[in-house]
């Protein structure tokens, strides 16, 4: 049960991250729009793909937990 609720969070982590990742350009307005907080949007850009990659691997590990679990 802990690990179907686990799955289902990190379910929806992976899929906001890869949305936010698609809008791409969306998140430069959040940080004013121009090119002066262009290390701004760089980090976010980068820790976006560190939180879809992390998702995407503890994922693939809980789903195989569950699979070796029924």
């Amino acid at each position: 049960m802990i690990l179907l609720i686990l799955e289902v969070i990190i379910g929806i982590v992976l899929i906001a991250s890869i949305i936010l990742q698609m809008q791409g350009g969306g998140l430069s307005t959040a940080f004013g729009g121009s090119g002066q907080f262009y290390r701004s949007k760089r980090s976010i850009e980068k820790l976006l793909l560190y939180v879809t990659a992390v998702a995407a691997c503890l994922f693939a590990l809980v789903s195989i937990l569950l699979l070796l679990n029924h």
